[in-house]
């Protein structure tokens, strides 16, 4: 099943005093870039979430948010710095003595200066470190399958739409293979006509007038593109129903399709053709369009 880059997936997971949410946004990308942006103190776990993820998107830039709340006081430690503490007394009492101050050094006044008490959140114990991983994986999972879910959808729709526009370059090729007989006929008739009006009484050459159309009929002969232009066609619909990751196949193709037509609006010398080949190249540039968002 074909996949847009395009998608969003939340998951949530709440266990062991834990809450993890994480969102997960794509947008079409040359490349596969995914961004993890993680709480500090889950910052080692960047790496296994960003393998999660490139294991189900392939193509696209991805950004990857975990949202972390500890429903509890589990993760939180306060710490006492009693080095520096002693050192801001010592510093206080030599004020005091210095300047005569009678004031007593209050918990307050020491606790007050930075880093003497301090707040940790970090994880210390191998088993809550367990704890938080399994509950952000599940949370991860769940996000993953559903940004795929979507990307699958609009992935189907693009794929619907791009079979009706092929639909219609098959009708319009069908046209030029139609006309293209006649445009040789259609060239040895105006040149008679511009011969008979130029030379008058004179008798036309006919060896020479079947030698100018000859040439110009090999000149303006568009058979093998329009077969490559089926062929091409054909391969794209085949590619269509791969389950692999298609996008640059496809681009390719595009590429292709559209130098077979160029070249059939540059060598048959036809204004009905012309006009057809202006109505391809409209379709196929709204092909190369919705394959820029295929991953």
């Amino acid at each position: 099943m074909i996949k847009s880059m395009t998608g969003y997936g939340r998951g949530e997971c709440s266990k062991y005093n834990r809450k993890f949410v994480v969102e997960i946004k794509s947008v079409n990308h040359r490349y596969n870039d995914i961004n993890v942006k993680l709480p500090r103190i889950l910052s080692g776990l960047e790496d296994p979430v960003r393998k999660m993820v490139s294991a189900k998107v392939s193509r696209g830039k991805t950004d990857v948010y975990v949202n972390y709340e500890a429903l509890g006081d589990t993760d939180v430690t306060i710490k006492f710095n009693e080095v520096l503490a002693d050192e801001y007394y010592k510093v206080l009492g030599s004020i005091k003595e210095r300047y005569g101050i009678d004031e007593k050094i209050s918990i307050s006044s020491i606790s007050r200066f930075q880093d003497v008490i301090s707040v940790d959140r970090g994880i210390d114990d191998k088993q809550e470190m367990a704890e938080m991983q399994e509950v952000l994986f599940e949370a991860v999972n769940v996000a993953v399958l559903n940004i795929v879910s979507m990307r699958e959808k609009e992935g189907a729709s693009l794929k619907g739409d791009i079979l009706e526009k092929l639909k219609g370059i098959e009708a319009m090729s069908a046209k030029i293979v139609e006309r293209a007989p006649l445009v040789a006929q259609v060239f040895k008739e105006k040149l008679t006509q511009r011969l008979t009006e130029a030379l008058k009484d004179t008798e036309l050459d006919e060896a020479r007038l079947l030698m100018e159309i000859t040439i110009f009929a090999d000149r303006s002969c568009i058979d093998e593109e329009i077969t490559r232009l089926a062929s091409h066609i054909v391969q794209m619909k085949s590619i269509l129903e791969e389950n692999d990751s298609i996008g640059r196949k496809l681009d390719f193709l595009v590429q292709e399709m559209n130098r077979e037509v160029n070249t059939i609006g540059s060598k048959a010398s036809d204004i009905e053709i012309t006009q057809i080949v202006v109505d391809l190249k409209s379709e196929i540039e709204k092909i190369r369009e919705q394959i820029q968002n295929i991953e």
